[in-house]
């Protein structure tokens, strides 16, 4: 698509433009070159200059390492995997035209993973004999989860706000009597800890007749803490939340409330990891997250999620990613400072050791991974306990897994006696169905759209031998 050395980015920038609200001969004005300069750019007929970049950065604060790096939006691997589908088993989409999908008409691209979302949706949902033609296309976490990832997950805002609210709360020591404090003090609500069946299956709950926050007292101290940063965060910043969901455009009001409380939860981090407190403290400690959870009384889970949120223009934090998963691979949680380097639509590779935390929990466990692309990343994953245990006997455990490019790892403590300019490398891929690797031990389906070479005189490795 682009000569060496020349950056192609027209789709990118058209979605910068619509993203402003922007019409071509606005944007151009504003970037002091022609209409028609502008136009040649969004198509894809000349490369964006280093100059054209620079009035970018100057005019619209674009941080040029994240506008310039691959991954925007639905990328050619997402609708990759997207056409791996045995339903286009027959077509053969070449990769040279999902290219083209992915860097001309970037929202065409979406628009097909919405629709595949949706697809797999219903595909999961049980059958009842019905035929709801009502039913949502996206569903709303699906729907949440990619306006989050589309902002690369940070929110100027939210992060400015909660910076100068927790200014004004003091550090962490006393964060927690501040926030009752001003909860208290500010909108009349008392907050009380209350025994958990008094909440039924909620861990915290707000009676708005009664003014009257009640926290359950399964939850641990960090979690009480967070608690208290989320309800305070509904209040403090109702205007600039509502601004936000409204810019959103939910497409529906179950989905606009997700949003509304993922944003309340991003809040909530940030109140009680402030950006710039817990970016120096981060890279103080080399990102231990032990140190990390005892200086600002987070949990790991808080600490993990936090720092993939460092996008801050000129104080950014290593780009990490993170996925929480349980003992049966359910991936709830998948969060990336940029691109996300697994499988959208399907778990997690068996061979990246997300799950091996489970046997050694309060344990961290590295291991650098390569993707089938080449790209290698440096991971670290650890066992924690869920916020709320309603029965001892039954496992709460979940796997945090957070990483990053393998470049970065020097900067980490847990890299500490890896050999990083020769480690060892596991190959990981996406979802078995639509891995392209041959010799895989641990493949677990045959891969989709691919010619099985099954010899029934020959055992191999894998079950699900293939052509390449």
């Amino acid at each position: 698509m682009a000569g060496q050395g020349k950056l192609y980015l027209g789709g990118r920038l058209k979605r910068l433009r619509r993203e402003l609200g922007l019409n071509q001969s606005a944007m151009a004005a504003e970037l002091a070159i022609s209409p028609s300069y502008l136009n040649h750019l969004e198509r894809n007929q000349r490369p964006v200059t280093a100059g054209v970049l620079l009035k970018l950065a100057q005019a619209y604060d674009v941080d040029l390492k994240g506008f310039t790096a691959e991954g925007e939006g639905t990328g050619p691997e997402a609708l990759g995997e997207i056409f791996a589908d045995p339903m286009f088993a027959d077509i053969g989409i070449p990769r040279y035209e999902l290219l083209e999908v992915a860097d001309n008409a970037p929202s065409v691209a979406d628009a097909v993973a919405r629709l595949y979302a949706a697809l797999a949706q219903r595909r999961q949902a049980p059958s009842d004999g019905s035929d709801d033609e009502r039913a949502p296309a996206l569903s709303p976490e699906s729907w949440v989860r990619d306006h989050i990832q589309a902002q690369r997950n940070y929110f100027p805002y939210l992060e400015e706000a909660a910076e100068t609210l927790a200014g004004a709360l003091g550090g962490p020591a006393e964060i927690f009597d501040s926030l009752r404090r001003r909860l208290r003090e500010g909108y009349g609500v008392d907050t009380r800890i209350v025994p958990p069946e008094l909440l039924d299956a909620a861990s915290q709950h707000y009676d708005f007749h009664r003014k009257r926050l009640m926290l359950s007292a399964l939850l641990r101290p960090e979690s009480r803490t967070f608690g208290l940063a989320y309800q305070v965060a509904l209040f403090e910043f109702r205007p600039l939340l509502a601004k936000m969901l409204d810019g959103a455009a939910a497409p529906d009001a179950p989905t606009r409330r997700l949003l509304h409380m993922s944003l309340a939860n991003y809040t909530a981090g940030a109140i009680m990891m402030p950006y710039e407190a817990f970016l120096a403290a981060a890279e103080r400690h080399r990102y231990d997250i032990d140190r990390l959870c005892a200086e600002f009384g987070a949990s790991v889970e808080q600490v993990a999620h936090r720092l993939t949120t460092l996008g801050r223009s000129g104080a950014r934090g290593i780009p990490f990613f993170m996925l929480r998963v349980d003992a049966a691979g359910n991936i709830s949680k998948r969060f990336a400072g940029e691109s996300f380097p697994f499988s959208r639509f399907g778990g997690t590779c068996p061979r990246w050791n997300l799950h091996a935390a489970f046997r050694t929990p309060s344990q961290i466990v590295t291991q650098v991974v390569e993707t089938p692309d080449g790209q290698r990343f440096f991971t670290v994953s650890r066992a924690v306990e869920r916020a709320v245990r309603l029965d001892p006997r039954e496992n709460s455990q979940l796997a945090i897994g957070l990483g990053c490019d393998l470049k970065y790892a020097s900067k980490i403590v847990y890299s500490d006696g890896l050999d990083l300019a020769d480690p060892y490398v596991t190959p990981i891929g996406p979802a078995c169905a639509i891995c392209p690797r041959l010799r895989c031990p641990q493949r677990a389906a045959a891969p989709a759209g691919r010619t099985l070479a099954v010899n029934e005189m020959q055992k191999t490795i894998s079950p699900y031998p293939f052509l390449g």
